[in-house]
């Protein structure tokens, strides 16, 4: 299951675990994303054509509960979680309202704990399961404006540390990807002076695209991640070193 993919990081690496064989469930948000979750789908299906795709809005717990009973009715099982849902706004914080803070660290933080506390109960009756959370190199480098959003981020890495303490014994795995700066929706409309400077401060020149950042959700989701334990691998072209 990977939530927020109906488009970015989240379709490119429901498609990738679609290639390697498995069923997948494409979550997406609300009625305004569901074209795109069903175009990622018809991708998905060519390759697994038992997938589907649901709606549910991860900062809900209520919802949240519905996705994984339904998931659990149909499939029996989820052994791979990819938390990945997630929005992007700006603010100084002295600017930054209240609705605008609580919002994506519902998204991000809450939504992130309410997939995993439900999947791990399926987790747990199986002694099986690999979740990867979705963080970024911001939560160790700062940013200027997305205050919020790096300490979701940065409260994402902890939670999967703490959560791995809990685990360890078990034949469950949870680690972060911490992505550089890539070229998803969220960058299309930044100006190109902007985008120049990005490149300019990373040691590799580029910005990533999104099969750069894939390869490491397809890793530690296969049985060749089995001892990576509560970490945060980082694709992000030496952007910042980990």
């Amino acid at each position: 299951m990977i939530t927020g993919a109906s488009a970015g990081i989240g379709a490119g690496v429901a498609l990738a675990y679609a290639k390697e064989g498995a069923q997948v469930i494409v979550n997406y948000p609300n009625e305004q994303e569901e074209e795109n979750a069903r175009q990622v789908l018809s991708e998905v299906l060519a390759y697994s054509e038992t997938s589907i795709i649901l709606k549910a809005d991860v900062s809900s717990p209520d919802q949240v509960s519905n996705m994984i009973d339904t998931v659990k009715e149909k499939f029996k099982t989820i052994d791979i979680l990819v938390n990945n849902a997630g929005i992007a706004t700006s603010a100084p914080v002295h600017e930054m309202e209240t609705e605008m803070w609580t919002e994506l660290l519902s998204i991000h933080l809450n939504g992130t704990f309410y997939c995993t506390r439900e999947c791990l109960k399926i987790m747990y009756e199986n002694n099986y399961g690999r979740i990867i959370n979705t963080a970024s190199q911001l939560a160790y480098k700062g940013s200027a404006g997305f205050s919020h959003y790096t300490a979701a981020k940065g409260a994402i890495i902890s939670f999967t540390r703490s959560l791995s303490l809990e685990i360890g014994t078990k034949n469950i795995r949870a680690n972060c990807v911490a992505p550089g700066a890539t070229m998803t929706r969220m960058l299309s409309e930044v100006p190109n002076d902007i985008l120049d400077g990005i490149k300019a401060s990373i040691p590799k020149g580029t910005i990533a695209d999104i099969s750069d950042i894939i390869p490491a959700y397809v890793f530690l989701a296969s049985s060749d991640g089995d001892h990576f334990v509560g970490q945060t691998i980082s694709p992000n072209g030496g952007d910042h070193f980990l």
